[in-house]
């Protein structure tokens, strides 16, 4: 895994998390993509998405595992959170297998 002298900050963590469910089925749909860069400003999203697209499926599980554990989430944020990973999960109309499993992945990772 790189080293990241910078901790992300919650809002940078939740748009690398919701990168990591669009590309749960290796295609990354426009209107999944056009709903995370909805949740945060132009510049914030290519940072993150620059360093998504850098990572493994396996790095990027592991930066989160890290992440994670540096902010306090409140049971409405994960909830929010929960929320925001469907709408992309769905985003594309398909909810399939590969989606499923990293959901429960992350499901176990977050809370």
């Amino acid at each position: 895994m790189k080293s990241k002298t910078n901790p992300w900050t919650k809002t940078e963590l939740n748009i690398y998390i919701l990168l990591l469910c669009a590309n749960a089925d290796a295609v990354q749909s426009e209107e999944e993509m056009n709903l995370i860069k909805s949740k945060v400003d132009a510049e914030t999203f290519e940072r993150i998405y620059r360093e998504f697209s850098g990572d493994t499926e396996e790095e990027g599980i592991e930066k989160i595992e890290v992440a994670i554990e540096l902010h306090y989430y409140s049971t409405m944020e994960l909830a929010q959170l929960r929320k925001e990973m469907q709408e992309v999960f769905f985003a594309d109309n398909k909810f399939l297998t590969m989606e499923r499993n990293l959901d429960r992945l992350l499901g176990n990772i977050i809370y």
